[in-house]
């Protein structure tokens, strides 16, 4: 299996700045994209930001020119940097990571716990 821990949550003003991190841990299971995705009450979960293993980037339209994923595939961990955060931006941010067991055609996706992001007018 593969473990995703989740960091850095919390409540920001708008305007403000936040960093979110996920570290993936699990044996034998290679990485091909990272991504996060966030889900606001009464609303489906929604992708964010992805990046592939190789550093292609894609990102929502509602987060464009605000928020940089990015990735250190040496510690299996990617970021999310989300700045000029307004109320619309506040959710359960998750974590996903997706990627094959070694020798195993099969692809898998896990998703980490989730993390709150609250942003106040």
């Amino acid at each position: 299996q593969v473990q995703l821990v989740e960091s850095g949550g919390g409540l920001v003003q708008a305007g403000g700045s936040l960093r979110l991190s996920c570290a993936a841990s699990g044996s034998n299971f290679r990485i091909i994209a990272m991504g996060w995705y966030r889900q606001a009450p009464g609303n489906e979960r929604e992708l964010v930001a992805g990046i592939t293993d190789g550093g292609r980037t894609n990102y929502a339209d509602s987060v464009k020119g605000r928020f940089t994923i990015s990735s250190d595939n040496a510690k299996n961990t990617v970021y999310l940097q989300m700045n000029s955060l307004n109320p619309e931006d506040t959710a359960v941010y998750y974590c996903n990571a997706a990627g094959r067991f070694s020798g195993s055609l099969q692809s898998n996706s896990f998703w980490g716990q989730g993390t709150q992001v609250t942003v106040s007018s």
